[in-house]
């Protein structure tokens, strides 16, 4: 007679899944509502995990959670494809106990994602759509490539001074500026001592050259885009506050995406990191200096934007003045910036221009 086969059910059960995420393999914590059901590696595939889930917890409601970094949201957009409520968290949002930081290694870190995930602690960031993530990358391009052309500036100036060889005062002069077609010239004709000295200044000049060709190709495509659907009206928008070009604009709308996510100007100005720190405790109440959290682009644009604004906007110029009385210009401009992320707000929200303030 053959023997009765119990068919495995989890129907009505959530199963938690904590996973730390590497380029050759994930840590894998599992866990019921009650108990550690199984820690292991597996293959960095999405697949691979829905298999094992529904293999051995068929019917379950299955919840997953990794930690936003170099992988990306694809793993995020597969999962869900699969059927997996995931979640991508903050690495500084995760809550860590002491004896965690002592002692990290990937199944800890996994473990503690999957506990956190069970007990409700983590909240999931914004996933942008794929279409948003591919120009935030050329927009990002252009960041690093400006980096990039500052870096070889600095280094052909470094071997100029290396050598003893001084650039001449008209190169020098700001109201001529020394990175000109005439001074390139200058440079390619400057002697030194040996061919090979000569064959190093060539190498970085034509680095110098082939960067700023690309920063060229990287600003019309940013023209192009700027004069697209989905981008073109919010950007005029936003170019109605003084300080806001189109590179800054378009990297707003990259960046934010969806201003709905935000319930206030406050939110959005966390976000950006213009907000301070504080420490309150009892009857003492501690305002410190500017976040040390931010979104590392965007609060540089707006700080520039803040240095624009208070030559345009007389209202701006004003309350720039006010705040220089009572500290110095660096923070003072952050002040701005914060009031820019005010307008800003104001402008996505309502999706209206913004009229500066006229100081009678």
């Amino acid at each position: 007679m053959r023997g009765k086969v119990n068919k495995l059910d989890f129907n009505g059960q959530n199963i938690y899944v904590g996973i730390d995420v590497h380029l050759k393999s994930w840590s894998v914590t599992v866990l019921s509502e009650s108990s550690v059901l199984k820690k292991f590696r597996q293959d960095p595939r999405p697949e691979a995990l829905h298999k094992f889930l529904v293999t051995n917890y068929p019917g379950a409601s299955y919840y997953s959670v990794y930690e936003a970094g170099f992988s990306g949201f694809w793993t995020h957009n597969r999962l869900s494809e699969l059927g997996i409520n995931n979640i991508v968290v903050n690495p500084a949002d995760v809550p860590t106990m002491l004896k965690e930081k002592l002692r990290k290694t990937d199944a800890v870190d996994c473990g503690k994602l999957a506990r956190g995930l069970r007990a409700g602690d983590l909240q999931g960031i914004y996933i942008p759509r794929a279409e948003i993530l591919e120009i935030r990358s050329l927009i990002r391009l252009r960041n690093s490539i400006v980096k990039d052309t500052t870096r070889e500036k600095n280094r052909i100036k470094s071997l100029l001074r290396f050598h003893g060889i001084e650039i001449p005062d008209q190169f020098t002069r700001h109201s001529i500026g020394n990175w000109s077609k005439r001074f390139l010239q200058w440079l390619g004709e400057v002697d030194m001592s040996t061919e090979y000295g000569r064959k190093t200044l060539d190498l970085h000049i034509e680095q110098f050259v082939r960067l700023r060709q690309m920063l060229l190709q990287e600003t019309r495509v940013i023209r192009q885009l700027s004069r697209s659907e989905p981008f073109a009206e919010p950007l005029r928008l936003l170019m109605t506050v003084p300080g806001i070009g189109i590179t800054t604009g378009i990297t707003l709308l990259t960046e934010i995406d969806n201003a709905s996510r935000f319930k206030s100007a406050e939110q959005l100005a966390a976000y950006i990191g213009l907000i301070p720190m504080c420490h309150s405790s009892g009857e003492k109440e501690g305002i410190g200096d500017i976040t040390v959290r931010k979104h590392a682009i965007l609060r540089c644009y707006l700080v520039e934007a803040a240095w624009i604004a208070i030559r345009k906007d007389p209202a701006m110029t004003m309350a720039y003045e006010e705040y220089k009385k009572r500290m110095n210009g660096n923070k003072a401009i952050v002040k701005i910036a914060r009031k820019l992320v005010n307008r800003i707000f104001f402008v996505l929200k309502r999706k209206t221009e913004y009229v500066p303030g006229v100081v009678e």
